[in-house]
């Protein structure tokens, strides 16, 4: 099996490309669920990020306090390589599992990682590199439409990501979602019938 690496920018629309990949067949690995999970007791990572940040990031329920934890990480950068050095480990180690328990099922597998650039560990599982990427202001725009954003918070989270001129440099393939839900859909079919030949093309 081999894997392709899903990525993008916040308010891409990477997660319904992905949703779309799966509606064809392909095995979505998202390593934002897998960090959600994580941020659940009983998570192994909970008791490293208490004794790293303190209780006050904990909520009454045990979990992560996740909202407190962002606008800690969005300003200051010690603090977020501090907790992705914690978070990251695990995450690897699951989304490896969990491609490994479809190795024998299908031609190829996404791996979903918004941080796939950034990240070497994640980079390394992966084969190709997808993006979905489109114009800074839809981006803006959709991030801004989601509940309980402020359109400044949205650019503070676009400002603490990779820039998009570096992740479309990047990129072994691109797709661009500029459109409607239709193209999108349109375009991931495209890919996932090359993805599926490629596959079977490098073995």
């Amino acid at each position: 099996m081999q894997v392709v690496g899903l990525t993008g920018g916040v308010g891409s629309g990477k997660s319904t490309a992905a949703r779309l990949f799966a509606g064809h067949g392909a095995p979505i690995v998202d390593t934002d669920e897998i960090a959600h999970r994580l941020s659940l007791p009983p998570s192994p990572v909970l008791p490293e990020i208490r004794a790293a940040f303190g209780s006050a990031y904990l909520l009454a329920d045990g979990s992560l306090d996740r909202a407190r934890m962002r606008e800690t990480i969005f300003n200051d950068r010690d603090a977020k390589a501090q907790l992705e050095a914690l978070l990251h480990p695990h995450i690897l180690q699951e989304a490896k599992q969990a491609l490994a328990v479809q190795a024998d099922t299908t031609p190829y597998a996404l791996l979903v990682a918004p941080l796939l650039f950034e990240a070497p560990e994640f980079h390394a599982l992966t084969k190709r590199s997808l993006l979905i990427d489109c114009d800074e202001a839809l981006q803006l725009e959709r991030v801004s439409r989601r509940p309980g954003l402020t359109t400044a918070a949205a650019q503070d989270i676009m400002r603490n990501q990779m820039p998009r001129r570096q992740r479309l440099a990047l990129a072994d393939d691109i797709i661009e979602n500029n459109g409607s839900l239709e193209a999108l859909a349109r375009a991931v079919k495209q890919w996932h019938l090359y993805y599926l030949d490629w596959s079977k093309n490098i073995r």
